[in-house]
């Protein structure tokens, strides 16, 4: 519910029948939730909780570019300390402090703190010893990222999170001397999909809060919110005195300050009573609820609130099968003002990692029939997405826990080269034509062809995840449920990805928010 606790990495025994022989890891995509942060809103004062945190000492040490020449042509960093203003008793500007005094170092409200960085970067470190180290899919030195796919959502600590995690799995030391700058890919939050965009979706806005009020009506006057004002709502604000979903802070926002204070040091702590474990269990059950029961039980809440970021993956891994760079390797790979291969020569993207938050998380697992049961996602969850392909027997020669990296077949991406003069007009050029955004039900039996002997597997927190529409008969690999045909999993996605999102942003205004029905998921 709060700090993530990881597991011991995975044994000899357990590798070996993760990784089965004559199954060769082709493509792997992360989605990983932020790490621990500031609440997003200051809260509980009258509880002693301090407005400002003392635990972001990178405000210590921020790095800008500077253009040096009018040119362009020469640019230099400045280094820079921040310090937050605020306003003193008589609305005068003074300097922010933490409880103790402190005036550097000091958070914004939601802001990646010291300890989530040290947790992503530990992240980080998890996947180079999977990845590398035991099963040596990635390589130990690279000379450029142009194999890996670095994304990210336009906040803060959502990107920190992603370079730190980048960091843990290739450290200074295990970058060449020339390495250039990798490619991080970020959109403008009206296009962003990378997680259920309430703000710029009007309709998923609707239905999402059609459903909290469900949850509002379902649980405001019940014995579980009773107890939890016993507990706490001496505390709670004079016009909004009861605890309820929907009071004001609503009970996500308490939990959210809960977690924070958790996560953190004694300085940022509330009263005993706020963290009673039956309480936090009660708090955690309606926070999921009302936060994800909208993707469990509606296929339009699902393709208006994550729709598009499967979409996204799903495209991801049928463009590494059809190897023509809609594996992302169009967008990260080339030099300046060009797209393509990559800058050391990479033709396919091997590795991809996407800071998100913990509602994409439970969005994703909840969409494709897997996170019931599940609490809140903690801080610094993380998703793995793997693409398998079936080995031909005569390379089928893989060392326990190992998996094979050569005698790759696939089809060679397009050197797409630069821009052209139309494209450079009109925005970033039309992605290469293949099946990726096809539906499978529109595919002939030829492309579906091409989708045969690949395999997704699904692990959250390094769990192993089933999709319930990958257990029936031919939709996996023998004697394994949890390896999904690539197919079935496409089909399962296809279901709730959008042909155009921002179209079915605005559509269906006028309609009822509850299908008539639960619309069941991952399946």
């Amino acid at each position: 519910m709060t700090t993530f606790v990881p597991r011991e990495p995975y044994s000899e025994a357990e590798l070996a029948r993760l990784y089965p022989k004559g199954l060769e890891l082709q493509l792997v995509q992360i989605l990983l939730r932020h790490g621990e942060r500031s609440p997003v809103s200051a809260r509980f004062r009258n509880a002693g909780l301090a407005a400002y945190w003392p635990y972001c000492n990178a405000a210590k040490r921020m790095t800008s570019a500077a253009m040096t020449k009018k040119d362009w042509a020469s640019w230099d960093k400045l280094d820079w300390r921040r310090r937050l203003e605020t306003f003193g008793k008589d609305d005068g500007p003074i300097v922010a402090a933490g409880p103790n005094g402190e005036i550097d170092g000091v958070c914004q409200l939601g802001e990646l703190t010291d300890k989530g960085r040290e947790t992503t970067l530990a992240l980080g470190q998890r996947l180079r010893h999977l990845y590398v180290d035991q099963l040596g899919f990635m390589p130990k030195i690279i000379r450029d990222a142009d194999m890996i796919y670095l994304r990210s959502t336009p906040m803060a600590r959502a990107l920190e999170s992603l370079q730190e995690s980048f960091v843990g799995m290739y450290p200074l030391d295990t970058r060449t001397g020339s390495f250039p700058p990798p490619t991080i890919i970020t959109r403008a939050p009206a296009d962003e999909t990378l997680f259920p965009n309430e703000t710029n979706c009007r309709r998923f806005s609707q239905l999402s809060r059609a459903f909290a009020q469900r949850t509002a009506d379902r649980w405001n006057k019940t014995t579980e919110m009773d107890y939890l004002n016993k507990l706490i709502s001496k505390w709670m604000p004079e016009d909004s005195k009861r605890v309820a979903v929907d009071s004001h802070p609503r009970l996500s926002g308490i939990m959210d300050t809960i977690n924070s204070t958790l996560a953190h040091g004694p300085e940022t702590r509330l009263p005993s009573a706020f963290y009673d474990s039956k309480g936090r269990d009660i708090i955690d059950k309606i926070g999921v609820e009302e936060w994800f029961s909208g993707f469990r039980e509606s296929n339009e809440y699902r393709t208006v609130g994550i729709g598009g970021l499967v979409g996204d993956v799903v495209s991801r891994m049928i463009g590494s099968v059809e190897g023509n760079g809609n594996d992302g390797l169009l967008e990260v790979g080339g030099d300046v003002d060009e797209l393509g291969k990559g800058r050391g020569g990479e033709k396919n993207i091997k590795f991809g990692m996407s800071g998100c938050h913990d509602t994409t998380l439970a969005a994703v697992l909840t969409s494709l029939g897997a996170f019931d049961g599940e609490k809140w996602p903690p801080y610094t969850s993380h998703i793995a997405l793997e693409l398998f392909r079936k080995t031909p027997s005569t390379n089928a020669k893989i060392p326990p826990g190992k998996t094979s990296n050569s005698g790759d077949s696939r089809p060679k991406p397009l050197d797409r080269g630069k821009q052209s003069f139309w494209s450079s007009l009109f925005g970033a050029p039309s992605p290469p034509r293949g099946i990726a955004r096809q539906k499978a039900s529109d595919l002939s039996a030829a492309e579906r062809k091409k989708l045969d002997g690949y395999y997704v597997r699904l692990r959250y927190n390094d769990r192993v995840m089933a999709i319930p529409g990958c257990q029936s008969a031919g939709n996996h690999l023998d004697g394994d449920e949890s390896f999904c045909t690539l197919e079935a999993f496409k089909r399962i996605a296809d279901r709730f990805t959008p042909r155009n999102w921002k179209q079915a942003c605005a559509a269906n205004l006028d309609q009822p928010a509850f299908p008539p029905a639960i619309e069941e998921a991952g399946r």
